[in-house]
């Protein structure tokens, strides 16, 4: 087994469901003796009513998203390996059906049928809803990012991972943490427009306001798209939660560049509304309210950025806040970021966290 002064010291930046699978993922089999690894973040997996990461407030279920060759194959293996995880509790397998503004639901639904489970197109005479013209069922998962997120830093801190609340505001930063041949995983969500060194302007919240009710006679997931697209202003689901038995996520709101994360209650109200036309289940007397959320999801211009970048530390730039070691000689520091997933974090998260750490291993120094 290597000794602890050989293994390759690697920080990641982001305690969100990205940076948490990519340390999972990393730290497999031999991994936790190979690799040092630790977690820098301003808000941990336990922050679980922390509007500053998107994680807390997930949909946390698999429903088509806009997708490339790229997208469909994270979301292949990540819908594998959250199958594969039903048995343990942590993941529920869900019936879900998807109603289109559109009449050919065999086209919208092309890419994404061999991922899911039991695919079924509902024939013509369907009662569809009042804005759909046609629509699909399928066996789906959800978890509840409130059991997830803890468990993930559970079984981290079991193989040895280290977890610092510390917000830095470098990449240089972050490259002297890990060492001279070390690596830094990027995973700051919207953090990534402002940490320094990375400064991506591309990146941009998209607001999502869902309520928590608990209605146990809700037992599958219904999204409706009225215009045929992914991504509406107002979207329209419903979501049994992991878990917690009767727990339902009702949204929502998909409001890009929209940076409030104050309750609107008109929205709210819309939301139930809306809702309850869909599944009249939602509108039985045993429906309560438990909560309402917002949070910012951490979308991006172009997709997820999940690339390598080799970075002079210290950098050049006069700005960069000063290294405890300003003497320091100019090094190379290896990057791998992975942000920007905007409402697919989860069910990208093991897909993409695995080709991360084959990034990473792929370019650490011989």
């Amino acid at each position: 087994m290597p000794t602890h002064a050989s293994q390759t010291h690697v920080v990641i930046l982001g305690a969100g469901v990205i940076g948490l699978t990519a340390a999972h993922v990393l730290t497999e089999g031999d991994g936790s003796s190979l690799f040092k690894v630790t977690i820098v973040a301003r808000d941990m997996p336990e922050d679980l009513n922390s509007q500053a990461f998107a994680s807390p407030w997930a949909g946390a279920h698999w429903s088509p998203m806009q997708a490339d060759d790229r997208l469909v194959r994270w979301e292949k293996y990540t819908f594998d390996k959250f199958w594969s995880m039903i048995p343990t509790g942590l993941v529920r397998r869900l019936p879900s059906r998807i109603y289109f503004g559109v009449e050919d639901a065999e086209k919208v639904s092309a890419w994404w049928r061999g991922i899911v489970r039991d695919f079924r197109v509902f024939p013509s005479d369907h009662p569809f809803p009042a804005e759909a013209r046609s629509g699909v069922q399928f066996e789906t998962f959800s978890v509840n990012p409130g059991v997830y997120l803890p468990w993930l830093k559970s079984e981290l801190e079991s193989r040895g991972v280290t977890f610092v609340r510390r917000r830095l505001n470098s990449l240089d930063e972050a490259c002297e943490l890990a060492g001279e041949r070390g690596a830094v995983i990027n995973a700051t969500g919207l953090g990534a427009r402002s940490l320094f060194g990375v400064e991506d302007t591309k990146v941009y919240p998209v607001r999502g306001q869902t309520v928590l009710v608990y209605s146990p006679n809700v037992t599958e997931a219904v999204n409706i798209f009225p215009a045929g697209t992914t991504k509406p202003s107002e979207a329209t689901y419903v979501i049994p939660r992991a878990s917690t038995p009767g727990m339902v996520l009702i949204g929502g709101t998909y409001q890009s560049n929209n940076w409030d994360t104050s309750l609107s209650i008109p929205t709210a109200r819309g939301i139930l509304a809306r809702a309850k036309v869909l599944v009249p289940a939602l509108a039985e007397p045993t429906t309560r309210i438990h909560a309402h959320n917002v949070g910012l999801r951490p979308a991006r211009e172009g997709g997820p950025r999940v690339e390598v970048q080799s970075v002079d530390v210290p950098s050049e730039d006069s700005l960069t806040p000063e290294l405890s070691d300003a003497s320091a000689d100019t090094k190379a520091g290896l990057v791998v970021h992975a942000y920007g997933f905007g409402s697919a974090g989860y069910q990208q998260s093991w897909g993409a966290a695995e080709e991360v750490v084959r990034l990473l291993k792929e370019n650490l120094p011989q």
